[in-house]
């Protein structure tokens, strides 16, 4: 199905989108919209970079956001380029964090593409002034609490003859003030509303990188936030809560109680089935650090298949050994003018239930799914059959594990192992993928795959290297024979799957840091 075009003009045209708070599910739908359609995409800061995988590969991604502590591009600058882009007949979006008119300076942009008399579409975002005290557990506004809410810049204009802040009716508030890139200020914020009379045992939270993994929430009153947040080290981009609701946050601080909250997860299944894993392991509040080490890829020569479709009717059994394989062979199937009624009197084996659910896309149900979900499973399921005599054929990996073939000839059985996809180490960005190891922000590196162990260790230039680098990092595999080749491999399994599946994998991270957090409580005194 073609994909509507929802940017009706191919004139240039200026989208100023906002990309939500951090989050990147927070952004809206025509936001999304926008980035896929995008020509040209000008970024700054506080947007979340994983929003550019919307934007098509051949659109330009300009960062226009901070460079270095303090130091941003002019926003003169900016205005231009927005300008020469959309002038050019491209469509350009100007992604920028929360919603572009809540002190996002949208409004000056907007301003400056209208004086150049060029279209543009301004496209809300979820503010953080919002989003950011939701994920902390703090609702701005509450029946009983707080009946209004006012937003407040935390970073005026230097320029100013005279704050436009009023501070003597901000403090005679009763409901919930915020301030949006306040923490620089922080001190002056307090001193201002307690110079005007606001009671110093007023609740007040600051709230870090709110909505992200790296979420950090201090709690004080006016009359200490200052030292606790100098005390936490807090710096922006941060949002400041000041009312009566920040005390609700010890009720309904949901975020950051998540199991895997803070945590990042290296993800090196292949680049199409990250997404299912990753979204697990955000479900349960962790980040995925998607890696894919291996790549499935056609095999080099599809004339072992098509002989074994061609005698189709002379098999007894089907026997798929990986979710991978189910595609390519149905594919193929239908390619050579065949269709499922081709598999009529076949017995049909999966190893697993995910296997069985990819070939029921097809309108098969598979006859046999093995307790266990390796080769060994399907060789129990089956010692009960008299296998003598039969036709077996294997659609699987060019190159994988021997045990059930040869298993099967040993009973009497006639096998055809026939390729019908490969694996190969795509081209992986070590650069980064070494600074981060070095630097201790991956927490658990997980295997899905003997390939996706041995692919990892040769993206180093050593194993000395692989090992020194990895260091005491968690590792979890999906089942005994991957957790095999990450010992052969020289590294420590801290985590195994109960089954060979990825939900059973999560669930096995999410136990283990979660007897490692109870572990650490103990040590520390706490209850």
């Amino acid at each position: 199905m073609v994909k509507p075009d929802y940017m009706t003009t191919r004139k240039g045209t200026v989208y100023l989108v906002g990309a939500g708070p951090g989050d990147a599910k927070l952004i809206t739908l025509r936001g999304k919209e926008c980035l896929e359609q995008a020509d040209v995409v000008l970024y700054d800061y506080l947007a979340n970079e994983a929003l550019l995988e919307y934007a098509s590969p051949q659109a330009e991604r300009l960062y226009v956001g901070r460079r270095g502590r303090g130091q941003y591009r002019d926003q003169s600058e900016i205005n231009r380029l927005l300008i020469d882009h959309a002038q050019a007949g491209k469509r350009v979006v100007r992604l920028k964090g929360g919603d572009p008119f809540v002190f996002g300076r949208g409004g000056e942009e907007a301003e400056a593409v209208a004086a150049a008399g060029l279209e543009f579409e301004i496209v809300p975002g979820v503010t953080a002034a919002v989003a950011a005290p939701a994920y902390a557990g703090i609702p701005v506004t509450h029946r009983t609490l707080a009946s209004t809410v006012t937003f407040v810049t935390g970073h005026e204009d230097p320029a100013k003859d005279r704050s436009g802040v009023e501070w003597a009716r901000l403090a005679t508030v009763h409901g919930t003030l915020v301030f949006l890139m306040g923490m620089t200020n922080l001190p002056k914020i307090v001193q201002c509303l307690r110079a005007e009379g606001k009671d110093g045992t007023t609740p007040a939270a600051v709230i870090r990188w709110g909505t992200r993994l790296s979420q950090r929430t201090v709690v004080g009153t006016l009359d200490d936030i200052v030292q606790k947040a100098a005390e936490a080290h807090m710096e922006p981009p941060t949002v400041i809560v000041v009312g009566a609701v920040v005390a609700l946050r010890a009720r309904l601080n949901w975020f950051e109680r998540r199991p895997l909250f803070g945590k990042r997860i290296l993800v090196t299944r292949p680049k199409p089935q990250a997404p299912a894993f990753s979204d697990l392991i955000a479900a349960y509040g962790g980040e995925a650090v998607e890696c894919p080490t291996i790549e499935i890829v056609p095999p080099e020569d599809w004339t072992p298949l098509d002989r074994a479709l061609s005698r189709l009717s002379t098999y007894n059994w089907l026997i798929f050994t990986s979710v991978n394989g189910i595609a390519p062979f149905m594919t193929r199937l239908m390619d050579t003018q065949r269709d499922v009624r081709a598999l009529t009197g076949l017995t049909i084996g999966c190893i697993g239930p995910r296997t069985a659910e990819a070939l029921s896309a097809y309108g098969l149900r598979a006859d046999v799914i093995p307790q266990q979900f390796q080769a060994e499973g399907i060789l129990e399921t089956l010692a009960g059959r008299e296998m003598r005599g039969s036709n077996i054929l294997i659609p699987r990996a060019l190159v994988a594990r021997e045990v059930l073939p040869d298993q099967l000839r040993a009973r009497g059985a006639e096998v055809d192992v026939v390729p019908v996809y490969r694996t190969i180490r795509p081209i992986v960005a070590t650069g980064h993928l070494i600074e981060q190891l070095q630097t201790g922000v991956i927490d658990v590196i997980s295997f899905t795959s003997s390939s996706t162990v041995r692919n990892f260790v040769e993206l180093f230039s050593s194993k000395e290297n692989m090992l020194r680098l990895v260091g005491e990092t968690s590792i979890a595999c999906i089942g005994p024979i991957t957790a095999a080749t990450a010992r052969e491999a020289g590294l420590t399994v801290h985590v195994m799957a109960g089954q060979n599946t990825i939900p059973a994998l999560v669930d096995a991270i999410v136990e283990s840091v979660s007897h490692s957090i109870k572990v650490q409580h103990a040590s520390a005194g706490n209850p």
